[in-house]
C-alpha cells in the first residue's frame, strides 16, 4: 500500500473517531449540565431531559459535520 494511501487512511480514521467523541461528549456533557441544574433548581428531572436532547441535539450535529468531511 503507498504512502499517501495510508496517510489518508489515518486522517480518515482519526476524523471518525473524533467525530464519535464530539457526539458521546455532547450527550454526557447535557446530561451533566441538566442533572447539576436540576439538583440546584430541585426541577428533577424536567432538566436532566432537556439537557439530554440538547445535548443529542449538538452532539449529532457534530457528528454530521464532522462526518461531511470524510467524503
Amino acid at each position: 500500500m503507498p504512502e499517501e494511501e495510508k496517510e489518508e487512511i489515518n486522517r480518515k480514521s482519526g476524523l471518525a473517531y473524533a467525530a464519535a467523541f464530539s457526539l458521546f461528549a455532547a450527550v454526557v456533557g447535557g446530561l451533566i449540565v441538566g442533572w447539576l441544574l436540576d439538583r440546584w433548581l430541585g426541577t428533577s428531572p424536567w432538566l436532566l431531559v432537556a439537557g439530554l436532547v440538547l445535548g443529542s441535539a449538538a452532539g449529532l450535529y457534530e457528528f454530521f459535520r464532522a462526518s461531511s468531511k470524510l467524503s
